[in-house]
């Protein structure tokens, strides 16, 4: 079961990264950061149940500045690109 959410975790971070990297998503959008704070909060999830300190840091660090992006994408919706 971790497996699955891991990988799912996984692929919700690479695949807006590369979308971004191949100019077909905005970083300053809702789905890149909606994306990225569902795939680093299930990634932390795993770690904290397999004990695993430094992808705790890691992802739950990725989670927090991913929250912080989809708050300001939101609160200030005028900033984001046309994608």
């Amino acid at each position: 079961m971790f497996q699955i959410l891991s990988v799912a975790g996984a692929l919700l971070i690479l695949a807006p990264f590369a979308a971004s990297q191949l100019g077909r998503l905005a970083v300053r959008s809702v789905p890149y950061q909606a994306m990225n704070l569902i795939g680093s909060g299930s990634l932390a999830l795993v770690a904290v149940v397999e004990r695993q300190y430094g992808f705790i840091l890691l992802e739950g660090v990725w989670a927090v500045m991913s929250a912080i992006g989809l708050a300001g994408v939101l609160r200030n919706p005028g900033d984001r690109p046309a994608r």
